[in-house]
């Protein structure tokens, strides 16, 4: 492999010193149309091998765009077909690191039946074994499918571009005004990548993802040592139902928490923290975000957005299939209600509350403030299938907040019966005991108890195994 190379150079940076074994350096294009065959083509512009992080096995190719561009034909396809075989049968994560101008149009439907081999192998590997992409240069195009049939997308914030059209391609659009192939649009407004900074960033954010999944489907691995204490109170937890980011920080291990798609959909937070040194997925209502002085620095309603609801519903497949143990942080008070979010939210909470519902792994659900209608149900209820509930002593659990619920019941009695009926309700129907009495809640814990609880509570779920209806599979 050639050292001098930035495809030889981003492999060396991502895994362990010295630990890159390549395979198929030596193949080149086979082609020999539109004067390809006087052009070397070294490793067909596509380096592969393996190699481990922190000592755990991973496969890798890496696009060299100092070769026609990075261009995929059939050569450079097969290598990355080789490496995802090996990976499917050691079960082995699959890293790309992409850089390329896309379809090598000298090999024509050569090219084609290329890329259609990626996508088929990429989808025979989905819930088998974790895949990864990082874009650092250009990914457009068909090639645009790579990062979007992965799990986990990173993308270098000033020099790479991920697009299925060109901006200027857009009818009334171009580049400078609005640049949907950039990182920041593609972050911000489309959700198709997970983690965006500097290259030596999102190497090192790979690297930490990695250390939190397990190699396949298959892979129960053993927790890692904790060196946090299990019993630890958490005595700022209460002051943080507004963040979730920052509450599920302050109940991970260490106060490590991997937070994905961070700057889309900022109402739901997902992300990985580790529990007693076990990986847990970790889905939560946010309404509020801190700056670094913990003060308040942007405010949203506490209700389900379309977008949310998606970015919630995609993350916790990932960790179904992969048996990651899922943990939310429920505080909703009802669906966004706007004419844009109409044309999508019931399909979203829908695609939410299935993924819920269908998901097999342990399911931990902490009520911190409010639970209100159906979007508390959407989110990891016990009426959908959370194994454990537990809530805080002074949340609110019903149908909706006790003064419009009173206002309905009694409409045109009166101010004062209105008041009357709905500190009635909030006593009767609106508080964690009384959904308690009903075996809504299975416990109600201080909040600054919560990491203790919810660490025994995925100790006991540990040998969990439920059945579920012989199908091919669902439909939503």
């Amino acid at each position: 492999m050639s050292t001098t190379s930035k495809a030889s150079q981003r492999i060396a940076a991502l895994l362990d010193d010295n630990s890159f074994v390549e395979i198929g350096g030596l193949v080149t294009a086979r082609a020999t149309d539109f004067n390809m065959k006087p052009n070397e083509t070294p490793s067909d512009g596509c380096i592969t091998g393996y190699g481990v992080i922190d000592g755990n096995l991973v496969y890798v190719y890496s696009q060299d765009a100092s070769v026609m561009n990075g261009t995929i034909g059939e050569m450079h396809a097969k290598k990355i077909i080789n490496i995802y075989d090996l990976a499917m049968k050691t079960g082995a994560p699959v890293i790309g690191l992409i850089e390329s101008a896309g379809l090598r149009l000298q090999e024509a439907t050569d090219a084609l039946a290329a890329f259609g081999s990626i996508y088929y192998k990429q989808t025979m590997a989905s819930g088998v074994i974790p895949q990864i992409t990082a874009i650092f240069g250009t990914c457009g195009g068909g090639l645009g499918l790579f990062p979007t049939l992965t799990d986990f997308t990173f993308m270098e914030e000033k020099n790479a571009k991920l697009f299925v059209n060109s901006p200027n391609a857009l009818a009334g659009n171009r580049a400078s005004k609005c640049d949907t192939a950039a990182a920041d649009f593609q972050v911000k407004e489309c959700g198709n990548v997970d983690v965006m900074g500097d290259e030596a960033t999102i190497i090192a954010k790979m690297r930490e993802l990695v250390s939190f999944l397990p190699s396949n489907n298959e892979d129960y691995k053993m927790a890692d040592e904790c060196t946090d204490d299990l019993n630890r109170v958490c005595a700022d937890l209460a002051n943080c139902v507004g963040d979730t980011s920052v509450a599920l920080s302050i109940l991970a291990d260490n106060n490590d928490f991997f937070e994905v798609k961070a700057d889309y959909a900022k109402d739901m937070v997902t992300g990985f923290i580790r529990l007693n040194g076990v990986t847990v997925g970790c889905v939560a209502n946010r309404c509020e975000i801190y700056d670094e002085e913990g003060k308040t620095a942007e405010k949203m309603d506490a209700v389900l957005t379309k977008k949310g609801c998606e970015k919630a519903a995609d993350f916790v497949n990932f960790c179904d299939a992969f048996s990651i143990p899922v943990l939310t942080l429920t505080n909703v008070t009802g669906f966004e209600a706007t004419v844009c979010s109409e044309k999508g939210i019931a399909k979203a909470a829908a695609k939410l509350t299935y993924a819920f519902a269908n998901a097999t792994v342990p399911k931990v659900n902490v009520i911190i403030g409010k639970a209100y209608g159906s979007a508390y149900i959407a989110m990891n209820s016990k009426a959908i299938g959370a194994d454990i509930t537990m809530a805080w002593p002074g949340a609110s659990v019903g149908t909706m907040d006790s003064k419009m619920a009173a206002m309905i019941m009694y409409e045109g009695q009166g101010a004062d019966v209105i008041e009357q009926k709905a500190a009635e309700y909030d006593a009767l129907q609106l508080n964690a005991v009384s959904a308690a009495k009903r075996g809504y809640v299975d416990q109600i814990v201080d909040a600054a108890d919560t990491r203790k609880y919810v660490i025994g509570a995925f100790e006991m779920l540990f040998t969990k195994s439920e059945c579920r209806p012989d199908k091919k599979h669902g439909t939503v």
